[in-house]
């Protein structure tokens, strides 16, 4: 079953090279469903390109959901995903799986349904795509809204990438899943006080740290150096955003407001920000 995933994203690519608009066929046949009244996106999902980035399938403006029936089938939907994920952005599989898992409902919950969020991402200021409204902590929150599954999971990558707060996980090694999963309760990923033992006992019961382990055998790093940064100066363009800023040199919102001490996201044009950037970039 993970080899159905690795089989389709080779043969997107060879249908991206070839310049077609052909849609592309997944082993689960997914569903598609009519776009609601929905906000369009401004822009489409960012994505920040390495050498092990995948291609993401072409978003046609159409609502893409897989039928999932199970927690197993769940998993063998989206293990390879993961994999690449976790390739790309150093993130356990085990832990992506396990919170795509946790935080869907296993792909049945209510949210998913009518968003694909299958990380319970809500909203916040920067995002500037499609949404839609959900009860969760507070009654009608706002929640990012994906025409594809797989954009989900895109999404959560540069979600931990780009947040200071998560920062500190990526000292980690990439199959510590208990560290991890301690980590992101620590950040305030969620509110419930046991968010780690439930992530923990989702991968110990479905062996997804098996996932990890098969890339780490593979020589893929298991911790990240500690990055060393410059600091540079960067003149506010028309048309520059704070997220578009952050985008540019890979340092969260939060982070920008800190090192300028911006006690709001107003920019104004040929203001100055002190950004940071690794060295050699």
């Amino acid at each position: 079953m993970i080899k159905r995933v690795a089989i389709t994203i080779f043969a997107l690519g060879v249908l991206m090279a070839c310049g077609t608009k052909k849609r592309t066929t997944y082993a689960k046949k997914p569903q598609t469903v009519a776009q609601g009244s929905q906000v369009k996106m401004s822009a489409p999902l960012s994505q920040t390109k390495t050498d092990t980035d995948y291609p993401m399938p072409e978003d046609l403006g159409e609502f893409v959901k897989f039928p999932i029936v199970s927690v197993q089938d769940y998993i063998e939907t989206f293990a390879e995903i993961a994999q690449f994920e976790m390739k790309a952005y150093g993130i356990p599989a085990s832990i992506t799986l396990a919170q795509g898992i946790l935080e869907s409902g296993a792909g049945k919950s209510a949210l998913v349904q009518k968003t694909n969020n299958h990380f319970g991402i809500k909203c916040h200021k920067e995002w500037g795509g499609e949404f839609d409204f959900h009860d969760d902590d507070e009654k009608g929150e706002c929640f990012r809204k994906y025409n594809h599954p797989m954009y989900s999971f895109r999404d959560h990558s540069i979600f931990l990438t780009t947040r200071a707060r998560y920062s500190f996980l990526f000292e980690l090694r990439s199959d510590d899943y208990r560290g991890w999963a301690s980590g992101l309760s620590k950040a305030g990923y969620a509110t419930d006080k046991r968010y780690p033992q439930k992530l923990i006992s989702y991968i110990e019961q479905y062996q997804l740290d098996k996932y990890d382990k098969a890339l780490v055998n593979q020589g893929y790093v298991t911790a990240k150096q500690p990055k060393d940064y410059d600091y540079k100066t960067h003149v506010v363009q028309k048309g520059d955003t704070l997220y578009s800023i952050s985008r540019r040199y890979f340092v969260s919102i939060d982070e920008l407001m800190r090192l300028n001490k911006m006690k709001n996201t107003g920019l104004s044009i040929g203001q100055q920000l002190i950004v940071k950037t690794e060295k050699g970039k």
